[in-house]
């Protein structure tokens, strides 16, 4: 076990992947929504708040009159999606969380809202010319691989009708500069946010070429099963995001520093990007 452990506490080569679908998993995905669904805290959404000045804006930016079918990737249990709705668009969300999804679908039931929601990895989109706008939000582009991020763009733009917009942000190298490699361990002796039961946790920060970091969890159940969660984060800067999103074949780009429309920042942690086909 002890040799096994090295192993996983070893760097990993950029991008490897999860052992695990950690947002299906049954214990994970429900405190996963509880986060997404708690007003107050930053987690697995923005603070409410934010999203109800998100919603504001977009719809100012891209008005249902003009642009009314609306594509939300990342959609979780709906947040977004029952705002936008609420503004008039004709909603799309797709999640891969089958647990967000399902109360995404029973809460627009339950509301009598007609929202279309859809259990998919968004990486396999295949839509042509469908949708007036499409969102990504909370940063989730950025998590993706080289190969992940050009081919979700390509699909994307693929999806969206001509003169369509792409609403999505990313972070800035500001969100994690003064953060150094480190790895800290704990042991919970009963139900955690990984586990239900008693486990170790093994947490380590790695910092790799391209403003690239990864938050690695290795996670050592009762019975000494162990999984990884690798989360990756890739920094940008204006210039940096920009040239991926043109390489993709979108013409212009309006640049804010966050999904508000505030105006852009050298200083700000986030980058907002409206790009149109």
């Amino acid at each position: 076990m002890l040799i096994d452990l090295y192993k996983y506490l070893e760097k990993p080569k950029l991008f490897t992947q999860s052992t695990c679908e950690f947002w299906n998993d049954e214990h994970i995905s429900k405190g996963m929504l509880e986060a997404h669904l708690h007003p107050n805290w930053e987690a697995a959404s923005r603070c409410h708040d934010f999203i109800d000045q998100s919603v504001e804006w977009i719809a100012e930016m891209v008005p249902s009159s003009m642009y009314p079918s609306l594509l939300d990737l990342g959609c979780g249990p709906g947040l977004y999606a029952e705002r936008l709705y609420k503004k008039g668009y004709d909603i799309t969300g797709i999640d891969f969380s089958e647990r967000s999804i399902t109360y995404a679908k029973e809460k627009a039931s339950q509301r009598d809202e007609d929202i279309k929601y859809v259990y998919k990895n968004y990486l396999n989109l295949n839509e042509k010319n469908e949708y007036d706008v499409v969102t990504l939000i909370y940063c989730d582009f950025a998590v993706l691989s080289d190969i992940n991020r050009e081919s979700l763009l390509n699909r994307i733009y693929d999806a969206l009708k001509p003169g369509g917009k792409f609403i999505f942000d990313v972070f800035t190298r500001k969100e994690f500069e003064d953060k150094e490699e480190n790895h800290t361990w704990y042991l919970s002796e009963g139900s955690g946010f990984w586990k239900p039961d008693k486990h170790l946790c093994f947490q380590s920060h790695y910092i790799y070429e391209g403003d690239v970091r990864l938050d690695q969890y290795v996670i050592i159940d009762k019975d000494g099963q162990a999984s990884i969660i690798r989360n990756w984060l890739k920094g940008y800067s204006k210039e940096t995001i920009t040239s991926e999103v043109k390489m993709a074949g979108f013409q212009k780009c309006d640049i804010y520093s966050d999904v508000t429309g505030k105006p852009y920042s050298d200083e700000s942690k986030t980058i907002c990007i409206v790009a149109e086909k």
